[in-house]
């Protein structure tokens, strides 16, 4: 089985890779450098990509492009197209395409929703998911542009009203164990919000806190003037500690924690290959429909992620 694994030798990519193969899977890293790539391929040529497809049981984008013709052409040959996007307009384009996909992949979405959907099924919403990243964390440039290409930008509440990204603080009690303090978090879309809203007919609403208060504050500040982005420095000071957490509205909490958000959403995505694989899949598809975070705890914990309650 050949998975094709775009920008496979990038930030998330590389660990996608590493993890297939050492699980047995023939992961091939595409992408534009002939020295890296084992598949050399410009995602622009749309033909080329077809071709690549060849023998593929599965696609994986981390390249950071967001181009649904890709999605739309590996599905139609029946080719599940797996996508570590957070972009909610994006992945709501994902849900439309005729074939299989997997939706939601990765560390936010990926395991917080795991993490918020294992919440609900024992307990009412609302629900609050808070996600904790690294601001020393060297995350690859899609990354980077994708965080600061939410400045300045809207999206709809449960409730109706508009929130503009990195706005609303709200102050969340973490675990000892997940090595962040106590500290506020901002309003910020990602994508699984609105799908887990919608399923569940309660208002889950996602946080976004850095490790690092100063970090935090200046994205606070840099959405009310996206211009001043050019004065942002490009690597903050902190660690490379994350922790994602999924409260209901009566204190019931499941959450996990660890080093390197890129490995943590590789190893998420791997899982979500071998699932997607597994289920002969044939629409598109979110990752809490093929797999639950009991299933994952095993593989979490051997890649010194703590799990918790």
């Amino acid at each position: 089985m050949n998975v094709l694994v775009l920008g496979g030798y990038g930030a998330v990519g590389g660990h996608v890779v590493l993890l297939l193969r050492a699980n047995g899977i023939a992961a091939l890293a595409a992408g534009r450098d002939p020295v890296r790539a084992d598949v050399t391929l410009d995602l622009s040529d749309l033909d080329s990509f077809t071709a690549a497809l060849n023998d593929v049981a599965a696609v994986v984008n981390c390249a950071g492009t967001e181009n649904i013709r890709l999605a739309e052409a590996s599905a139609a040959r029946g080719i599940p197209f797996l996508d570590i996007s957070a972009t909610s307009e994006y992945v709501q384009n994902l849900e439309e395409i005729a074939g299989p996909a997997v939706l939601g992949v990765g560390l936010a979405p990926g395991l917080t929703t795991l993490l918020a959907v294992d919440v609900l099924s024992t307990h009412p919403g609302p629900l609050d998911i808070v996600i904790g990243l690294g601001s020393g964390e060297r995350h690859g440039a899609a990354a980077t542009a994708w965080t600061y290409g939410l400045l300045g930008q809207h999206f709809p509440d449960p409730d109706g009203s508009s929130v503009r990204n990195f706005t609303r603080p709200q102050r969340f009690e973490t675990p000892k164990e997940s090595g962040y303090k106590p500290a506020p978090a901002l309003r910020t879309d990602f994508a699984d919000q609105h799908r887990l809203t919608r399923e569940f007919g309660v208002p889950v609403r996602t946080y976004l806190r850095m490790d690092t208060r100063l970090a935090t504050t200046g994205l606070g500040l840099l959405t009310r003037a996206p211009a001043l982005q050019a004065l942002a420095p490009k690597h903050m000071p902190g660690s490379d500690k994350w922790m994602v957490l999924a409260r209901s509205s009566n204190g019931s909490s499941r959450w996990a924690a660890g080093r390197g958000q890129s490995v943590a959403t590789a190893v998420v995505t791997a899982a979500a290959v071998r699932a997607a694989v597994d289920r002969n899949l044939t629409v598109p598809t979110w990752i809490h429909e093929i797999l639950r975070i009991d299933d994952l705890t095993d593989t979490l914990r051997a890649n010194a992620i703590t799990l918790g309650r």
